[in-house]
């Protein structure tokens, strides 16, 4: 198909040969070598080098400030403003770009962002990098030939990485990087930064704007059921919980990993792939991560031997940030590679990951719908000492939502949604401290095991741990369970864990109070919450 055929004309694009759309995976894959995009790594799976830019660029992401969405967007660090007038010229000039270089190649991909066909959005993304082209046949859900005949995309993202806002101080933007979104024209730009996850961000960012006014809910989350695709559990978490591994279980097949919906009808995944971080990655440790990394899959900026191609999974010269893509039938265990719909119904279970490296929390605890909107809000991890540049002690983390750098909408909205659900399927939710017991990190207190947490998350699953009666914590005001089988006492209760009790209830209320000071920076909106979080 030509460039009017596909709609190109009303983009702004001035006529040009050399289209490529939804190319096989074998094409493209041999595409991004033949244009020195990439190189060939382990298993078959190519390797790409994104450049400056490693990770995503929260400082440099934009609305547009729109008349039927100003007074619904959360505005704030998270979702800056900028004028229309200002879009509209970098528009023009992203366009220009493209037409500049109108003789080379450029990538369309067409598809769905969500397996719930009748909730589906439709996507396409437009590149001149056959590797980013990749990325996005990896990340998001695959039409098949039929459904390509008559597409039509309701969300564009157009990326022109190779373009620069040499501008920017001129238009009070913070670089010569931009991703900007306006929701009125239906169109996203990014320029000045190769990084792929800022195209699976930002059609996550336009969904968490658009499937909530609908009744959806969006959910930074992974979601697993089981073998009769009953009993679906929701695992929400940030980096370092566990949510990947936890969520990865032999006997329950995966629904996603990352990004999905919570219908009328169900849950359902946004995306088509996976993408894992690889650093220090084993195959004994993280076996299907691992096994994935097959043809079809993509690497991103991971050391690697220039002669024989094995990848050094330890290498961080680059980035701590090293990546992979693939597409979710990689997990042998997961829905899509046993030729279902990443779909499931009503979740069972509703799991909340955190890492307290305080030592503070308990091990395991229920919570009420209204404590589960505070503690969703709250979205509470800690930072460990030497997991960043600078952090030397345990750092206090708070993303809204479990994923504060893609709400588009107040926390509240999607808060509300969550209890309503809930309440509607009688869900139960639990908080599991996958962090340190007996201590803070840095005192030489251990972490708690993965065995007690594996347990602990089975006795979810099972039901089991329906039985115990429970424990009021004074300070957190949550519900811990007096025994469950196999987990001693003392990892239940963490304050009878601590040598030094004083010492407990000191750093307790410290925590407790990191707690209400983050609440306070949401507004009165959500002051009646606070009764449900640490007294």
């Amino acid at each position: 198909m030509g460039y009017k055929e596909l709609g190109l004309d009303n983009l702004g694009f001035k006529p040009f040969s050399n289209i490529y759309r939804n190319l096989p995976i074998e094409k493209i894959i041999e595409e991004g070598i033949i244009n020195g995009e990439t190189v060939m790594g382990m298993n078959g799976a190519p390797i790409v080098d994104t450049g400056e830019y490693t990770g995503r660029s929260p400082n440099d992401k934009y609305f547009v400030v729109e008349k039927d969405s100003k007074d619904k967007i959360w505005w704030g660090p998270v979702n800056a403003k900028v004028n229309a007038s200002i879009f509209e010229e970098l528009y023009a000039k992203v366009i220009k770009s493209y037409d500049e270089i109108s003789d080379t190649k450029t990538y369309i991909f067409d598809g769905f962002a969500g397996a719930d066909k009748q909730h589906a959005l439709p996507i396409r993304v437009i590149s001149k990098k056959a590797w980013q082209n990749h990325f996005c046949h990896n990340m998001f859900i695959r039409p098949n030939e039929k459904q390509l005949i008559d597409f039509e995309p309701k969300f564009t993202i157009i990326n022109a990485s190779h373009f620069y806002n040499e501008d920017f101080e001129k238009h009070n933007l913070n670089s010569k990087t931009f991703i900007i979104f306006s929701i009125e024209k239906n169109i996203a730009i990014i320029g000045g930064t190769e990084y792929g996850g800022e195209m699976k961000k930002g059609i996550f960012s336009i969904l968490h704007y658009l499937l909530p006014q609908k009744g959806i809910l969006s959910m930074h989350c992974s979601a697993n059921t089981d073998k009769n695709n009953e009993n679906t559990a929701l695992f929400f978490g940030l980096s370092g919980t566990g949510k990947t591994t936890l969520s990865t279980d032999p006997n329950r097949p995966l629904i996603g990993d990352d990004e999905h919906g919570w219908s009328d009808n169900g849950i359902f995944n946004f995306e088509g792939g996976c993408y894992a971080k690889t650093i220090n990655l084993n195959k004994d440790d993280e076996p299907d991560i691992y096994n994935a990394i097959r043809h079809g899959a993509l690497l991103e900026n991971v050391g690697f031997n220039t002669n024989s191609r094995v990848i050094d999974f330890t290498d961080n010269s680059k980035t701590e940030n090293t990546r992979v893509s693939y597409p979710l039938y990689h997990i042998d265990n997961s829905l899509m590679a046993k030729g279902l719909n990443s779909m499931a119904g009503h979740p069972s279970k509703i799991i909340f990951l955190t890492c307290d490296a305080f030592g503070i929390l308990p091990a395991i605890s229920k919570l009420s719908s209204d404590q589960a909107m505070y503690h969703f809000i709250s979205g509470y991890t800690a930072k460990v000492a030497g997991t960043e540049r600078g952090v030397t002690e345990p750092q206090a983390t708070f993303s809204p939502c479990y994923g504060g750098p893609f709400l588009t909408l107040h926390p509240l909205v999607y808060a509300e949604l969550l209890k309503k659900k809930i309440e509607e399927h009688n869900v139960p939710v639990y908080l599991v401290n996958t962090g340190w017991i007996g201590g803070a990190a840095t005192s030489g207190a251990k972490r708690i095991s993965i065995k007690f947490t594996r347990q602990m998350i089975s006795s979810i699953l099972n039901g089991s741990i329906e039985k115990s009666s429970y424990n009021r914590d004074p300070i957190f005001n949550l519900n811990i369970p007096i025994e469950i089988d196999g987990i001693p006492n003392n990892i239940l209760n963490p304050r009878e864990s601590w040598a030094d009790k004083a010492l407990y209830d000191s750093k307790a209320l410290d925590l407790s109070n990191a707690f209400k000071q983050n609440f306070e920076k949401y507004g009165s909106s959500i002051e009646y919450l606070k009764e449900f979080g640490p007294k």
